[in-house]
């Protein structure tokens, strides 16, 4: 049997399959199955798969809005997190919290 999720009111762990979602067999709440969260195939710009958690570099020099400079070639980001959208990678530069693009980026 899959991992069903515990019912989001009353945490019990035994929900009913619905048609569209799920049914708590205790309280009787009803709520949608998971949406996709589009973070199914994330790639750098060699074609690595990227993770949470990875390190990766920047192979080109990024222009930031506030602060003169940006990001240089070769910075170094530590603990990535993966998010959905256009700009998929979510890390914490310099101090500045910054959404970068995965074609930006190569895998370290």
């Amino acid at each position: 049997m899959a991992d069903l999720p515990n019912c989001p009111i009353c945490t019990m762990p035994d929900p009913l399959l619905a048609a569209d979602g799920y049914e708590c067999a205790t309280c009787g709440h009803e709520w949608l199955a998971a949406p996709d969260d589009g973070l199914d195939d994330i790639r750098d710009a060699n074609g690595n798969l990227l993770a949470d958690g990875d390190a990766v570099s920047i192979i080109k020099d990024l222009k930031t809005d506030g602060k003169a400079g940006g990001i240089k070639v070769g910075t170094k980001i530590k603990s990535i997190r993966l998010v959905p959208g256009d700009h998929e990678i979510e890390a914490r530069v310099d101090g500045r919290q910054l959404l970068i693009r995965a074609a930006f980026v190569k895998k370290a």
